[in-house]
């Protein structure tokens, strides 16, 4: 088969829709079940990519959490501790297979976001990561196969209509791609850079001490902005992202947008969020919700009478500002990389707030001096890859 008609285009109204291969050969994927449609496959297609060369440079089985073109998380298949269990609504007694903890992390990281997701993963999908797909809310999943049991799992979402495709591993596109925009036609060579350990030798700082798990997760990190929505940036640690900045026009507010969504990760982990008792059968979005509100600046939403009683328990206390500050002091680690140069110091004050010791950009700014120098205030490690990651 080299065409697959759509439903529709971005929007109901853009009609026809339909995705072919120019060169008359057959489409690299077989849709197993379900209808995607046009954004579904763009997050498909971005999102392998993305797990495959996360899985060719850490040797890991790889997941991402895609929506809207643009990753929510990304992660490799390190196992998860009793306390990633609890923050990623893993039962305490679920089988894990390194797959599994991959898309755990990857979809847990940003709830929110990830609501709804595409999910892409490097490796067939088992049974045990069918079953916590099972339990999300999610559009679709692409992978190179699957387990005859993971099949029926997920056949079974949607009353019979979750998207489920299958791809050739095999498979490898031209050199040239092109697209269309108001009827011209633009055409480039295929971004194949390879991200590796060798990108982060040109260490410019002071310290330069660059552990192996530091260099994991840096990789992570401009795997992840080679097929984020530019302006990106990527706080990445143990593993995983853990704050994605997408498509800000502005480098700092990129920087501050991660920052937040790495913070409220970390924040998840305080006792006084593991400890709220939620009211029975609540579902796991109105639980993400009401965490995602009672953790950030408009915690009076849900905590006002009348309102905490429909999600908890008990009434939480206030978790105050000065509880937070002292809890987020003590993520540390976190790696950081941008899709193209910080232009200025203030996009690493930010990082430093939210745990960060390791960085990776391009350099070549003209104060490049004072971004080395914003880092070395704080002992951090940042290296120049020479590399540009926009990706549009």
């Amino acid at each position: 088969m080299n065409e697959l008609e759509l439903k529709y285009g971005c929007n109901p109204n853009q009609k026809p829709s339909r995705i072919y291969m120019e060169n008359g050969g057959a489409l690299p994927i077989e849709v197993l079940n379900g209808r995607p449609g046009y954004i579904n496959l763009l997050d498909a297609f971005n999102g392998w990519q993305l797990v495959r060369e996360l899985k060719e440079a850490t040797g890991l089985p790889a997941a991402t959490s895609f929506k809207h073109v643009s990753p929510a998380g990304a992660a490799v298949g390190l196992p998860l501790s009793e306390l990633d269990k609890k923050i990623y609504w893993v039962d305490e007694n679920a089988p894990l297979t390194p797959l599994a903890c991959a898309y755990a992390r990857a979809r847990g990281a940003d709830r929110m976001s990830s609501f709804g997701d595409f999910i892409a993963l490097s490796d067939v999908c088992d049974r045990e990561t069918a079953l916590l797909v099972k339990r999300e809310v999610s559009d679709g999943i692409i992978a190179p196969g699957y387990e005859p049991e993971a099949l029926e799992i997920l056949k079974a979402k949607k009353k019979g209509g979750y998207n489920v495709i299958q791809i050739d591993p095999a498979y490898v596109p031209e050199k040239l791609e092109r697209k269309q925009v108001f009827g011209v036609t633009f055409e480039q060579g295929r971004n194949d850079l390879k991200v590796d350990e060798a990108l982060f030798q040109n260490i410019v700082t002071e310290n330069k001490e660059l552990p192996r798990e530091a260099v994991i997760d840096l990789i992570i990190s401009m795997i992840t902005l080679k097929y984020t929505q530019s302006n990106s940036v990527c706080y990445a640690k143990g593993g995983q992202a853990i704050g994605i900045g997408a498509g800000q026009q502005s480098r700092i507010h990129c920087t501050r947008l991660a920052g937040t969504k790495a913070d409220n990760w970390y924040l998840r982990q305080a006792p006084q969020v593991l400890e709220l008792s939620f009211v029975d059968g609540i579902g796991r979005a109105d639980r993400d919700n009401s965490i995602d509100l009672y953790i950030g600046n408009e915690y009076e939403d849900i905590l006002t009478e009348g309102t905490w009683q429909k999600f908890f328990k008990e009434k939480p206390p206030v978790f105050a500002r000065e509880e937070k500050e002292a809890w987020l002091a003590g993520n540390t680690d976190v790696a950081l990389g941008s899709d193209a140069f910080f232009p200025f110091g203030d996009n690493i004050e930010r990082a430093h707030k939210s745990g960060v010791k390791y960085v990776a950009e391009p350099g070549g700014s003209i104060r490049d001096d004072n971004v080395i120098e914003t880092c070395d205030k704080y002992g951090m490690v940042m290296c120049f890859t020479g590399i540009r990651l926009f990706h549009h």
